[in-house]
């Protein structure tokens, strides 16, 4: 795309063309769909969770939202942001133990553990959960960055499950397909071509699509004014085996991270939504033993993070009150 062009012109991704509703128990990847999601950096997958799971959700997303507005922020997983016009909420943290046993009933779902293991293999560690929201009207942007920097032994990558319709013009979010095999330069991306980067598309996005998202490709969202509420569920999964050999992270947070799999399975199992439960393949030496108390096992904190890459401090997405390393759109 010529860097002249308006932001109104940046393409709208074409990856539907790859994706549709799967037969039921088929939430597996194909070749293709890996092979795209490797060379551009993302994926979208349409219609990928529909129906009461999604009905469930997006009810939930509303409680989660209430709950933090009620504290202010007292609980430090609500997390707030000072804009022009004010105090705003825009994220809450760590959601499965916030009271809807639905957030675990998505990530036992096969519609997730399918994509998981397509992209990380049998030993995948789900290793963040949140949900990201603008409020109505609120069109705060989020500048070009790159959720985390690795060395890209191996694939890190974020599920996001869209609760409502982003459209252009609304603060769609924005990609640069490709972008993902090193670290960018955002502060020169930034000043050299603003919203309008070369190959940069606009994702649309209906409620109950999924982006799958290279934790490296470089993605943000312009300012808009008068946008509808957007909210977003992001679960971000790595291998056991990436963790190991790259970390941040230990063998014992590995482990306790993993025990969220077999629980989050047996509640799809019980949740009485439609589908087979997803079989879980894990290496034994990965394999985690129960502490046999759920509330331990439902909120696993960072003490540290994979630093992004962002133009400066100051740009960090949304200029939250609590610095977020693993901020994602």
């Amino acid at each position: 795309m010529n860097p002249s062009e308006s932001a109104a012109q940046v393409h709208i991704s074409p990856s539907v063309q790859l994706t549709g509703a799967p037969e039921a128990g088929a939430y597996h990847l194909t070749e293709e769909q890996i092979r795209f999601f490797d060379e551009q950096g993302y994926l979208i997958l349409r219609n990928w969770v529909t129906g009461e799971l999604l009905e469930r959700l997006q009810a939930a997303g509303h409680r989660w939202i209430e709950r933090g507005l009620e504290d202010g922020g007292a609980n430090r997983d609500h997390l707030f942001a000072q804009r022009e016009a004010g105090r705003v909420m825009w994220r809450v943290d760590y959601v499965h133990d916030k009271g809807e046993p639905v957030s675990l009933e998505l990530l036992g779902s096969p519609q997730v553990l399918g994509v998981a293991e397509s992209l990380c293999g049998p030993n995948f560690v789900p290793t963040y959960e949140s949900m990201v929201f603008k409020f109505e009207g609120d069109g705060e942007q989020v500048p070009w960055h790159q959720d985390a920097v690795h060395p890209r032994t191996r694939r890190i990558f974020n599920f996001d499950l869209y609760l409502d319709e982003s459209r252009v013009g609304g603060g769609a979010l924005r990609v640069i397909p490709g972008s993902q095999g090193a670290p960018a330069d955002i502060c020169a991306l930034t000043d050299e071509h603003g919203w309008d980067a070369p190959d940069a598309i606009q994702v649309e996005m209906q409620p109950g699509d999924v982006l799958l998202h290279d934790v490296m490709v470089v993605h943000g969202s312009e300012r808009a004014q008068g946008k509808k509420l957007r909210r977003t569920i992001y679960y971000e999964f790595r291998a056991a085996e990436e963790i190991v050999e790259e970390g941040p992270w230990d063998r014992e947070w590995i482990e306790r991270r993993m025990r969220l799999v077999p629980l989050a399975i047996e509640r799809f199992r019980h949740s009485g939504l439609p589908g087979e439960p997803f079989e879980w393949r894990a290496d034994e030496a990965f394999r985690p033993r129960s502490l046999g108390t759920e509330a331990e096992e439902l909120r696993v904190v960072h003490l540290t993070h994979m630093a992004g890459s962002y133009c400066s401090a100051g740009d960090v997405p949304l200029k939250a009150e609590s610095k977020q390393a693993n901020s994602a759109d």
